[in-house]
Formats: structure tokens, C-alpha cells, sequence
């Protein structure tokens, strides 16, 4: 096999993973409504059923990205997606909302092994021209499973088989991992240097970079309010237009995700191409994506009908798709290739911790401040997250572009 087939080859394995991935956290959020009914929990606990496993999931992403660059990157994405399916099968066995909590957190613990070192694998194996369109296919894996496993989720909750549900897919992705870890185990991957990637030299030389620092607090703030859709949205288009579970995460994710997957791969496309031209390219379409984006959220929240609400969040899809697309590969171009593992669970730290934060409040001020205005709020903090990413690019990026090793 060709290095380019391969390359493709291996994009396509981690995506099929991380459509599980995926899949699996976020069907819960379809099924509000029935574990709402069946386990007695109220908003807040369903709010925090969010924030367990995005806190554990953070927590956990800084160490798994060490590993990452330390050892094996392909053992560590096999071993997660065979633990994460075996705790979504537990998942469909609980009886109670402190055991969903518990089995949240094990969820969170089992994902943040993936993340980092599936993105830093695949962008391995390609050059950094080509780098953004790489892990933009790879995030298109996000948006799908998103889309399945909400409407799987909604639909077998709507017909009281929720349990069954979590059987399935837990399932499929203990079986996934046989042909997965075959084809992998023939991928060769950068062998680390053990000493140049103690956690002491990794974590300084990323903390030297005062653009990967600004990316810590600017990616925080984008993910808040995919968050605060993610987990909330299914559940507000239910009660405010009266639609069932199915119905609800259909409408809350197939015009958002479809979008979001086309303006990824734009966005992957698009920062690969212009990066000849300017190596400031993917912070470029980040602050585009972030300024685009903003009115679409505040109209998600604000919309008086099911038609405007949609327009809305194909809106957000697309120009949010320009952000994902752009993130971590745009960080790979102010770190080292020995640190990309880690730099990605330093991300995904922040943003997940973030996220929780989003889930709870949604939970919390449901019906008090209520999603509507929280969106709104949320739309204002994307508008001064790209301009502090406009100020980064004019005084911060030339210089850590300059003392990163191509």
C-alpha cells in the first residue's frame, strides 16, 4: 500500500472510532425526557450528568496526552474505544441517577484516552500543508456520531428500550476494535524521545508558546456553546415546540451537523490552501468562524419558529465548522511535533472543563434565566474571543511561528 493510501487508509479507521465515540456520549442527551421519568432526576441532575463526564474527560485529557507523545498512540486509541463500550453496555444496566453519574465519570475517564492521541496520529502522517484537511475528515467522525447517536438515542427512548440502546452501541464498538487493532498495528508511528518528553520539558515547552495559551482561553469559550447545544438543545426544541424526543434531537442536530461537517471540511480545505500564502491561515478562519457564528447562536436561542430555529443552526454549523476544522492543527504550528499529543489533552483540558460548566448551567438556570438568554450571552463571548485572537495574530503568532521546528 501507497504512504498516501495508507494515510487515507488510517483517517478512515479513526473516524469510524470516533463516530463511536461520539455516538456513545452524546445518545443521553436525546433521552432527557425518559431518564427524567424513569430515574426520578431533575434538571440539575440532568445538567450534571453532562458536567461529570466532560470534568472527568478533562482531567483526564492533559495525562492521556503525555502518554501519548511517551508511548503508543495506536494501544492507547484501541484500549479506549474497548473500555468506553464496555462502560456504554453498563450504562444501559443502572438502576438510578447516582449510578449514571458514576458510569458518566467512567465514560469520561475511557474517552479522554482517544483524543489525543488519535489527532496527533493522523496528523503524523501527513505534511503540514495538507495538515488541516487531514483532521478536519477525522473531525467529521464528531459531527456524525453526534447525529446518530442523538437520534438513535431519542427514537428507542421514545419507544421505552433506552437500556437497548446503550446495549447496541456499546456493542458495536467492542466488535469495532478487532479489525481496528489490526490495521493499526501495522501504521508505524514517530518513535518518541524519551528524554526530551519527560512531563516537566513537555508542559514548559508549551507554556513558552504564548499562542498556544491564547488558544487555551480562546477554545473554551467556542466550546461552551457546543456544549451548551449539545446537551440542551434537544431538550429546549422539545418543550418549546412541543415535539417528541425523536423529533426533538432530529431538529436539534441534522441541520447543525450538516452544516457543521460541510464547513469543516471548507474550513480544512480552505486554511490548506492559504497557507502558502499566509501561515497565519487557521487563526485567520478561526476568528472568521468565531465572528460568524455569534448572531447564529444568539438566533438559535431566540427564534419564534421551527423554520427560523433551523436556518439558524445550519448558520452555526457552518461558520463553527471553520473553528474545529482549524484548532488543533493550527496549534501544531506553534508547539513541537514531540508535544502535539499533549498539546491537544491541554486543549481539550480547558474545554471540557468549560463545557461542564456549560451542561450545569443549562441544568441549573433552565428555568430562570433560560437557554435563550444564555445563548445570547454565549453569542457576545465569541465576539470578544475572536478579537483577542485577532490581537494574538498581530503580536504573538510571528514569534512562536518562528521558534517552531517545521
Amino acid at each position: 500500500m501507497s504512504k498516501a493510501k495508507s494515510a487515507g487508509a488510517l483517517v478512515a479507521f479513526m473516524w469510524f472510532a470516533y463516530f463511536l465515540n461520539y455516538c456513545d456520549r452524546q445518545a443521553v442527551f436525546s433521552m432527557f425526557p425518559s431518564l427524567k421519568a424513569d430515574l426520578k432526576m431533575t434538571d440539575q441532575e440532568l445538567g450534571l450528568v453532562g458536567a461529570m463526564f466532560l470534568w472527568v474527560y478533562a482531567f483526564g485529557c492533559p495525562i492521556s496526552g503525555y502518554l501519548g507523545d511517551r508511548f503508543s498512540k495506536r494501544l492507547l486509541v484501541v484500549f479506549s474505544l474497548v473500555v468506553w463500550s464496555i462502560v456504554t453496555i453498563g450504562t444501559g444496566l443502572l438502576a438510578s441517577g447516582a449510578m449514571l453519574l458514576v458510569m458518566r465519570a467512567a465514560m469520561g475517564v475511557s474517552e479522554s484516552l482517544y483524543m489525543s492521541s488519535a489527532v496527533a496520529l493522523t496528523a503524523s502522517a501527513y505534511p503540514a500543508a495538507r495538515r488541516s484537511r487531514a483532521v478536519s475528515m477525522l473531525m467529521t467522525g464528531q459531527i456524525a456520531g453526534t447525529v446518530a447517536g442523538s437520534w438513535f438515542g431519542g427514537w428507542m427512548a421514545d419507544r421505552g428500550q433506552w437500556r437497548e440502546a446503550f446495549f447496541a452501541l456499546g456493542a458495536v464498538g467492542v466488535l469495532y476494535a478487532l479489525p481496528y487493532f489490526a490495521f493499526l498495528r501495522r501504521v508505524e508511528e514517530p518513535q518518541a524521545d524519551k528524554g526530551s518528553t519527560t512531563a516537566g520539558i513537555t508542559f514548559t515547552a508549551l507554556a513558552r508558546s504564548r499562542t498556544f495559551l491564547l488558544l487555551c482561553v480562546v477554545f473554551p469559550v467556542f466550546v461552551f456553546g457546543i456544549w451548551l447545544l449539545y446537551g440542551w438543545l434537544p431538550a429546549f426544541l422539545h418543550d418549546k415546540f412541543s415535539l417528541n424526543q425523536a423529533g426533538a434531537a432530529f431538529n436539534a442536530t441534522v441541520f447543525l451537523q450538516t452544516a457543521t461537517f460541510i464547513g469543516v471540511i471548507s474550513g480544512g480545505m480552505i486554511a490548506d490552501a492559504l497557507f502558502n500564502r499566509t501561515k497565519a491561515a487557521r487563526f485567520w478562519l478561526m476568528v472568521t468562524g468565531l465572528a460568524l457564528s455569534a448572531p447564529c447562536i444568539h438566533l438559535l436561542g431566540n427564534s419564534d419558529t421551527l423554520l427560523v430555529t433551523r436556518i439558524a443552526a445550519t448558520g452555526f454549523g457552518l461558520f463553527s465548522g471553520l473553528f474545529i476544522a482549524n484548532i488543533f492543527p493550527a496549534a501544531f504550528d506553534v508547539v513541537s511535533a514531540d508535544a502535539r499529543a499533549t498539546a491537544v489533552g491541554v486543549l481539550n483540558f480547558f474545554g471540557a472543563i468549560m463545557s461542564g460548566f456549560a451542561t450545569l448551567f443549562g441544568g441549573m438556570w433552565k428555568q430562570t434565566l433560560g437557554i435563550d438568554r444564555l445563548l445570547s450571552m454565549t453569542a457576545i463571548a465569541y465576539l470578544v474571543a475572536g478579537a483577542a485572537l485577532i490581537i494574538g495574530i498581530k503580536f504573538l503568532f510571528p514569534r512562536d511561528l518562528a521558534h517552531t521546528p517545521a
